[in-house]
């Protein structure tokens, strides 16, 4: 562990005192995290979606940090400023989901090693809705988890579901998993479109923020997936919706604008998870907390009475 690490405070808008590091996963590859402190009730494990960076949540940190929690971030592998696996460095890429689990026991690693205090939760989002429910079903012991649009499957037309489950095994088998997945580009997201018609966010000004981000520091942006990352990304979710809920205190919040998650795992997992709950947001996209103000202050009042009542 190396307190070296850049962390753009500017970007960020995080809590006073944040820091961040660099890591080696198990199998050698650097990741880079951070900490904000934020108070003597726990601190939140907060796992990120694909494309994403640990400046893009430093208001969400600053918000848990207004309701007495600290946040420990990450860059999965891949993204942010985490080691990238191949030569375009804009292409996301896994060969198996698997990987991010050891990315997840660095993490846990650092903050025991920093001996935060409080009790420890798990805040995610997208992406990091699946690594953070297979990391609950491995053993990650935590109090209680909150997943925000968690990627538990893809969305796609019903057209569109076997050709792309059909051409991902066949890259697969072929070796030709480093090509981009249909219909993405090595541009990022929000700099390819407008925010009239984006399917990230109801709010101007988040979505601003985000292209700002990615105008200032793009080496912090990623482009669209690999063949090989869709389907490692379809294998786990195949395997996680016949997996048992964890028996642990949950919360589930979900737009009913989403376009970028498949909705129905997400209703089907949170009616046979016991201890589990399901909130729905009208008129929300996929980024809860880049969501309009009052959405926002819903989802942290909502995330934090789960992880007060659960200390």
């Amino acid at each position: 562990m190396s307190a070296s690490a850049p962390l753009f405070h500017d970007l960020a808008g995080g809590p006073p005192g944040g820091r961040a590091f660099w890591l080696r996963a198990a199998d050698g590859v650097r990741l880079r995290a951070a900490h904000w402190p934020g108070g003597a009730k726990g601190t939140v494990l907060f796992f990120p979606g694909r494309t994403e960076y640990i400046e893009k949540y430093g208001r969400a940190a600053a918000d848990l940090a207004l309701r007495g929690y600290g946040t420990l971030c990450l860059d999965w592998r891949g993204q942010g400023l985490s080691e990238r696996a191949l030569p375009d460095p804009m292409m996301g890429h896994v060969s198996d989901f698997a990987e991010y689990q050891l990315d997840v026991q660095a993490l846990v690693g650092l903050a025991d090693a920093l001996d935060l205090p409080g009790s420890r939760y798990l805040l995610s989002h997208s992406m990091g809705g699946a690594i953070g429910l297979r990391a609950l079903l491995d053993g990650l012991k935590v109090q209680a988890a909150a997943f925000s649009s968690p990627m538990w499957g893809i969305a796609m037309t019903d057209w569109m579901r076997p050709v792309a489950a059909t051409l991902a095994t066949l890259s697969h088998a072929l070796h030709l998993d480093h090509r981009y997945a249909p219909g993405t580009t090595r541009e990022t997201y929000v700099t390819s479109v407008p925010f009239a018609g984006n399917v990230l966010t109801a709010e101007p000004e988040m979505f601003a923020m985000m292209q700002a981000h990615a105008r200032a520091h793009p080496e912090l942006t990623l482009g669209g997936p690999s063949l090989g990352w869709l389907h490692a990304a379809l294998v786990e979710c195949r395997d996680l919706a016949v997996a048992p809920s964890p028996d642990l205190a949950a919360l589930t919040t979900l737009g009913q604008a989403e376009k970028v998650v498949d909705p129905v795992p997400i209703h089907r997992r949170m009616t046979r998870w016991s201890k589990g709950r399901l909130e729905l947001y009208a008129g929300a996209e996929h980024e809860m907390m880049m969501e309009t103000r009052a959405r926002r202050q819903r989802f942290f009042d909502s995330v934090a009475a789960l992880f007060d009542t659960h200390r």
